[in-house]
């Protein structure tokens, strides 16, 4: 931890436990007693912490001040993108709840949400205001169906969906046992042992038309399976790598696609010329084909020779809606 929190982390000890031995200092702090020191002579000095040595206790502990005393005030705790993101999510989750039974439980939590922000030393509606998350492409789903499909994926259970397939615009019935709900690119997906195909699959939830729950107890694939099959290829579209896609992109592209992770098993290589070749696995081109696109002219497949045949034929489709005159 950096000195900041380690004021913080003195400062709850000290309030928890009321007097607290130098060792568990030393030991909870991970320092050393010259570095313990120098932090406690500047809690003492610039930030007028009333810390005393308890000889009798054997410990540090807060004495009592006179309200005519110099104020005691730690600075400002800020966060880390991940931590200030956590935060601003739940609140912005918290805050879309419609009122119902909840209401009562998350009003507690939306302001341990904002003290948790005013820690840092700045107003939690200023925060707010100026840092923003943003959804993009998010698609509505029926609340019923999310909570009864929650419910089975929680209690083990089979149901019985009625999921719209989009790229044959039909509507199809199928018996699934629910494995797993996935957040992914702000929407939601279920993960699900398809009993009509005898295989695993993805279901985008707001394709789900129809939801009906069955007695039958689901069928439970182990994790190393689920993982196996939807986290070892890109995107969201599962199934065990068929391929590796060797992308190279251009120095100007590459000063991004160089800090981006797109897959937990990618490797990625500078080239001389400041460019950056990035390969991946994948077990269907079509978001893959999708994300290649986005770059244009600053990304050139180089492998394998099907993904370069899908990405040159949008292309040519794209080229035939856009002709150059």
């Amino acid at each position: 931890m950096n000195r900041t929190e380690r004021f913080y982390k003195i400062d709850q000890m000290l309030h928890e436990r009321r007097v607290v031995p130098l060792a568990v200092f030393l030991e909870e702090l991970g320092v050393s007693r010259a570095t313990f020191k120098r932090d406690m002579e500047y809690l003492r000095e610039r930030l007028n912490a009333p810390i005393v040595w308890d000889r009798e206790a054997g410990g540090y502990r807060f004495k009592s001040v006179t309200a005519n005393g110099p104020a005691y005030e730690l600075p400002g705790l800020w966060f880390s993108s991940g931590e200030l993101y956590a935060l601003l999510a739940a609140q912005k989750l918290l805050s879309d709840i419609e009122p119902g039974i909840l209401a009562s439980h998350v009003a507690p939590l939306q302001a341990r949400l904002a003290a948790l922000l005013e820690a840092s030393g700045h107003p939690a509606a200023e925060i707010n205001k100026r840092v923003r998350l943003l959804s993009m492409a998010k698609r509505k789903v029926e609340p019923r169906f999310f909570t009864d499909i929650t419910l089975a994926l929680l209690e083990r259970k089979c149901i019985e969906i009625d999921a719209w397939n989009r790229a044959r615009d039909e509507v199809n019935t199928r018996i699934v046992s629910p494995q797993r709900l996935v957040h992914y690119r702000d929407n939601w997906y279920l993960d699900a042992y398809c009993h009509w195909r005898k295989a695993l699959r993805s279901f985008a939830l707001d394709t789900v038309r129809r939801v009906k729950a069955l007695p039958q107890r689901s069928r439970d694939i182990a994790d190393k399976a689920l993982d196996a099959h939807y986290a070892s290829a890109y995107g969201i579209f599962s199934g065990r790598p068929r391929g590796r896609a060797v992308l190279r992109f251009s120095p100007e592209r590459a000063r991004w696609v160089g800090n981006e992770t797109w897959h937990p098993e990618q490797k990625g290589e500078w080239l001389p010329d400041g460019g950056y070749r990035l390969t991946v696995p994948y077990a269907d081109e079509r978001e893959l084909v999708m994300d290649i696109l986005r770059h244009g002219r600053h990304v050139v497949v180089e492998a394998p020779a099907s993904l370069k045949q899908q990405v040159a034929e949008e292309v040519a489709a794209l080229h035939a809606l856009y002709p150059i005159r």
